[in-house]
């Protein structure tokens, strides 16, 4: 399930994650592939989505939990559900990419991701 606006900005806020504005939300979240919103009772308190073009290209984003349920094992969850997704329904060879901020590069490696120096580097520029 794609987060709403509201709860993808509070939980990008809360677990450390850039801001984004209202406006880019609501532009953007309409193009997620694959959506995970975890809940405590009625309250979400983690998410995650694939972005892509469908069929060649896939990025996972977005991977946060509040603070007060880090620890819990639920960014695997979130990121296991989002992989069989992919694993379902994505054609065959496509490329799924990610940024690992800090420590995060050892849940995904659990994954089979596996860092692409030398042969070539994650670039990024801000609009």
């Amino acid at each position: 399930m794609t987060p709403s606006v509201e709860t993808y900005l509070r939980l990008r806020s809360v677990s450390g994650l850039s801001a984004k504005t209202a406006e880019a939300a609501r532009a953007g979240l309409p193009n997620t592939w694959q959506g995970v919103t975890v809940l405590c009772g009625d309250e979400p308190v983690g998410m995650g989505r694939v972005i892509g073009d469908g069929g060649c290209f896939f990025q996972i984003v977005d991977i946060c939990v509040a603070p007060e349920h880090q620890g819990r094992g639920l960014g695997k969850r979130i990121v296991a559900e989002l992989m069989q997704e992919l694993e379902h329904r994505a054609p065959a060879g496509a490329y799924v990419s990610l940024i690992a901020d800090g420590d995060a590069r050892f849940l995904y490696e659990k994954f089979g991701f596996t860092p692409t120096m030398p042969a070539s580097i994650g670039m990024h520029r801000t609009v």
